[in-house]
């Protein structure tokens, strides 16, 4: 036995891709997202992740400088003083390859 038609008259192709796509956009809730990017190129990504390296050091230094007085011949003080000890200056002066054939 044949199933009942929803309307009088049979659906287009259009109207049934509309309808299908309608349907899908109700059970899925939200639109299907954008596949992420690609990523920067390396020299920039060496050049971002040393400025978060330098910006923590920074926060450490903070840290050690407003440190209390009975903290600071601990443990806490010395790491403190080994980070803010790092250079990380060296990091930025660093002359990165740039690959295939550009160096």
């Amino acid at each position: 036995m044949p199933r009942p038609r929803i309307q009088a008259l049979p659906l287009t192709a259009a109207e049934r891709q509309a309808r299908h796509r309608a349907k899908r956009r109700q059970q899925s809730g939200s639109p299907p997202t954008a596949s992420a990017g690609r990523l920067p190129p390396r020299p920039e990504r060496w050049t971002a992740t040393v400025a978060v390296l330098i910006a923590l050091q920074q926060e450490y230094c903070d840290w050690l400088e407003n440190l209390p007085e009975n903290l600071e011949g601990s443990r806490l003080a010395d790491k403190l003083q080994a980070i803010t000890e790092l250079g990380f200056e060296e990091l930025q002066a660093v002359d990165l390859p740039r690959g295939y054939g550009r160096d």
